[in-house]
């Protein structure tokens, strides 16, 4: 049985949203485990038990969260090599632009030798005041449909063998 992991942070919960689409996705396909891990909990082991990844995490100031790059650099050296050709996606909640974020989970991506399954899916929520940045999050419906779609054709694709 294939396994796929979304590895996930959030500080306003739109990011913990569109994970959990993303996995509630994912667990309408049959022969397939889906788990979602909060990125302060996630370990190398849990990467290597793993087929796929998602990584959710929300941009701030240009960038990945700071929970979410302590998990690329606890992880990254001790799977070089060892999780090469395995396939992932990237959802990013962004106020405004979300492309910084996408830039640098590719580059790590692609240090780890992984392969897009999709564009990044940057879901943007026009939070531009210290306020509204603060504010809990809630994510449209829309929004979180194209997160649920994209969890589904990631275990779709898992389970069939095409990724």
């Amino acid at each position: 049985m294939k396994r796929l992991l979304i590895i996930h942070h959030s500080m306003t919960d739109g990011t913990r949203q569109i994970a959990q689409a993303a996995l509630e996705g994912a667990m309408g396909e049959s022969n397939i485990a889906v788990a979602g891990m909060h990125a302060a909990e996630t370990s190398a082991e849990d990467l290597l038990e793993s087929d796929g990844y998602i990584f959710a995490t929300p941009e701030n100031l240009a960038s990945m969260a700071g929970v979410m790059k302590d998990f690329f650099d606890r992880c990254y050296y001790p799977l070089l090599d060892q999780i090469q050709a395995r396939p992932y996606a990237t959802m990013i909640c962004a106020g405004s632009d979300g492309t910084g974020t996408a830039r640098q989970i590719a580059r790590i991506a692609t240090g780890w030798r992984l392969k897009p399954i999709a564009e990044p899916l940057i879901i943007i929520t026009g939070a531009q005041t210290p306020e509204a940045i603060a504010t809990p999050k809630t994510i449209g419906t829309a929004d979180l449909a194209r997160c649920h779609e994209l969890g589904a054709a990631f275990a779709a694709g898992l389970t069939a063998g095409i990724f």
